[in-house]
């Protein structure tokens, strides 16, 4: 059979389309049907003749591509490679795992960066016994004073006796609020906010009240308000490329912010899981706060949420040990191995080239936004790994849903990101995780028609 006349055959699975295509390609090679230096026919080729979006047949390829099965050249095609190479192939039970309801960062596909990637566990492999031991939550020496240089060369402070590493920034919202948590606490927070605060809060038992804002982020009155009125409160706030909505809380709203939190001694605890991403954010709210602000982190949305790790500056020394106790106690330790893991690509300027990777990638993908959904109302920002879209004028988010079903970016309606009332008629759409650029345009491309059409028939 020429490789110009192949097709894969998909097998009906539970699995996504572009899973069951890339399997295809591995299930051809092993038995012949594809040989080594086979160009595979172009991707609109095999869309039309499935009958299928373009998309998913790029994302097979690319997922093909992941598994070893493939490479892919720009300007030449995609040929089938050698099994018989050597090289360790990805196993596709854990290369189609993913979660796309939740906001990824774009995934580094440039081979270099990736071996480079790959090569840090040669590290990890050759300390495989320590690293299998249990050890102290707050991390180890070296890991510690490698972290210290990665947060400056963030700009961000770095204490040791009250510095600790938690195992995510999930881990590290719900230690903080084990230790804050008293008769009377209810948890301020944004009126559109992160989801995984809500469930932190109901699994403590810890009520959440919504702060007004405006385009700047919450109001320094409706905060004191809000304490007059719940002394006993914390404020939780996710000010930088906030998720959903992607906006940042200028300098002057954190000033102001600080001054109420400090007139009436209610703590902060500050979510940063964009700090790594963002270039351009003002300086924490919490470094004006160092006894009351709880400076979170997290390393997800630059490395991947897989190594579940998070920077952690408690308000002073002696919080450190509670907040250690409350980690140990739900999670017994941080990982020695993905921390290491960690430490080794910050020192070999590993972690610095996915950083910028991801910025870029970010910035590529909004004008990919920009151009495919031009007309809708969205906010967004150069850095973010979402927008957040306004329903047009008549059309509600249950429709919209309906009209959307089956697309493979993440779609979230509003009502994920309200703490209380009704949601309003608003998505986030994902722009990041495993799919390519191109897959994205024409993802998006599809959303625009969705929800421009006057008359939808499907």
């Amino acid at each position: 059979m020429s490789p110009k006349n192949w097709v894969p055959e998909v097998r009906e699975t539970d699995l996504p389309r572009y899973v069951g295509i890339a399997e295809a390609i591995g299930a051809d090679i092993a038995s012949g049907r594809l040989n080594p230096g086979d160009r595979l026919p172009p991707q609109r080729q095999i869309a039309g003749v499935l009958g299928v979006d373009i998309s998913a047949i790029s994302r097979g390829y690319a997922e093909a591509a992941r598994r070893g099965y493939v490479q892919a050249h720009v300007g030449r095609g995609t040929f089938v490679l050698d099994p018989r190479e050597g090289k360790p192939s990805a196993d596709p039970r854990r290369t189609s795992e993913e979660d796309s309801r939740m906001n990824m960062p774009p995934e580094p596909d440039d081979p270099e960066l990736i071996a480079k990637m790959q090569a840090g566990l040669s590290h990890v492999a050759a300390n495989i016994v320590p690293l299998l031991r249990y050890q102290t939550p707050l991390g180890g020496d070296k890991d510690r004073e490698i972290a210290g240089k990665w947060l400056h060369a963030n700009g961000l402070s770095f204490v040791p006796d009250r510095f600790a590493v938690a195992p995510g920034a999930h881990a590290a919202i719900d230690a903080a609020l084990t230790v804050l948590r008293q008769p009377g606490t209810v948890v301020l927070c944004e009126q559109v906010t992160y989801p995984g605060i809500r469930a932190i809060a109901a699994r403590l038992g810890l009520e959440l009240v919504e702060v007004e804002e405006d385009e700047h982020g919450i109001i320094p009155a409706a905060l004191e308000a809000a304490i007059a009125r719940y002394p006993a409160a914390v404020l939780y706030l996710n000010p930088t490329l906030r998720n959903p909505t992607t906006h940042t809380i200028p300098a002057q709203r954190r000033s102001e912010i600080s001054r109420v939190l400090r007139a009436h001694n209610t703590p902060l605890i500050e979510d940063d899981a964009y700090r790594f991403v963002a270039t351009d954010a003002p300086a924490p709210i919490c470094d004006s706060l160092p006894d009351l602000g709880w400076h979170i982190a997290g390393i997800s949305k630059v490395f991947g949420a897989g190594l579940r790790l998070a920077y952690v500056q408690v308000p002073n020394a002696p919080f450190l040990v509670p907040f250690v106790k409350a980690v140990r106690a739900a999670h017994v330790m941080t990982s020695p191995i993905s921390l290491a893991l960690l430490s080794t690509w910050i020192e070999d300027g590993t972690a610095a080239q996915v950083q910028d990777f991801v910025r870029n990638a970010a910035r590529e993908r909004q004008l990919i936004a920009k151009e495919t959904l031009s007309g809708q109302s969205f906010d967004s920002d150069p850095h973010a790994f979402n927008i957040w879209l306004t329903l047009p004028s008549g059309l509600n988010r249950a429709e919209a849903l309906a009209r959307l079903f089956g697309r493979q970016i993440g779609i979230l309606p509003s009502d994920f990101f309200i703490p209380n009332g009704a949601g309003q008629e608003k998505l986030r759409i994902c722009l990041g995780g495993p799919i390519s650029q191109e897959s994205l345009r024409n993802e998006l491309q599809q959303v625009h028609h969705a929800l421009s059409a006057l008359d939808w028939s499907g």
